[in-house]
């Protein structure tokens, strides 16, 4: 028997992640489009198959399960992390890779609103604020002239 409820929950973790990916990858980084729905989607399928155990045997604790995602999604996010000589590189894209783990899990767990407005803060974060670090960045470099 078909599950539609789980088929929309991970529709739902696939489009949020490539959101997220989307906006990465017009920024040309490279955690984009693939990875992010890769996390969210692999995150939801954990979540879900975590939630259908504990129902089939009534034993099973989801946060388990949840809580491996979050430590391996925080092992990678290390891995995108690089000191460069001039500071430090990869923490948007770690700390993107996380919170999209976190969408996956909580579209996987059937909770939409909070994996949607997440999303949508998550692109406001991305965009937003980029300008604002922009425009921050340019105003401290620039001498006053008076």
């Amino acid at each position: 028997m078909i599950d539609w409820a789980v088929i929309s929950n991970l529709c739902l973790a696939f489009f949020l992640g490539g959101v997220i990916g989307w906006f990465r990858e017009k920024e040309g980084k490279t955690a984009g489009m693939r990875t992010h729905i890769l996390v969210s989607l692999g995150s939801a399928l954990f979540m879900v198959i975590s939630r259908d155990m504990m129902s089939l045997t009534g034993i099973a604790d989801p946060g388990r399960i949840a809580a491996g995602v979050v430590t391996g999604i925080g092992f990678i996010g290390a891995g995108c992390i690089v000191q460069t000589g001039s500071g430090v590189m990869g923490i948007t894209t770690a700390a993107s890779i996380f919170v999209t783990s976190a969408i996956g899990i909580a579209a996987g767990a059937g909770f939409a609103t909070s994996a949607i407005a997440t999303t949508f803060l998550v692109v406001t974060a991305l965009q937003l604020l980029r300008e604002v670090e922009r425009r921050i960045i340019k105003t401290k470099g620039r001498t006053r002239e008076e």
